[in-house]
């Protein structure tokens, strides 16, 4: 079953929007997958990790596709499996966490299948997962402030 949270409606001119790349949640539907808008993508969680965001924007087109949710450590070996993997230049200069499989590679969807399988099979190098939220309220932050003393 896939799951799809969406926040709650602002008013009736709310444009929806359909999931690119749909076929991903194909391949996760085993894991349960959940969708979750984020950043105008839509990022994907298997259990607790965000493991991917599926992009297509007319803006900054060039970063459109399946990004991966990794760690520098893990950049060099899925770089092996996913020769046409690249930092995302929207994320700013230089090698972040976050990965893409370009929707312009000619092995694309080969990539996205591979990526989906190695979820599937549990590989530690997609997937992350978030950091807590912080509280914003500050009842809430004086009770953490109370437990620590």
């Amino acid at each position: 079953m896939i799951t799809i949270k969406k926040p709650p409606s602002r008013g009736s001119n709310r444009i929806k929007r359909s999931i690119p790349f749909a076929f991903v949640l194909d391949l996760l539907i085993d894991m349960d997958p959940v969708v979750r808008p984020m950043f105008g993508c839509h990022a994907i969680y298997v259990g607790t990790k965000i493991c991917l965001i599926v992009r297509h924007k007319e803006k900054s087109a060039r970063d459109n596709g399946v990004w991966l949710a990794t760690t520098h450590d893990n950049h060099e070996s899925l770089k092996m499996e996913f020769p046409s993997m690249r930092s995302i230049s929207a994320l700013g200069p230089g090698a972040t966490g976050w990965q893409v499989l370009p929707m312009a590679a000619r092995d694309f969807e080969v990539s996205v299948t591979r990526a989906c399988q190695l979820i599937v099979d549990g590989d530690p190098r997609i997937g992350k997962i978030p950091k807590a939220k912080k509280s914003s309220s500050k009842k809430e932050q004086l009770f953490s402030i109370s437990e620590k003393y």
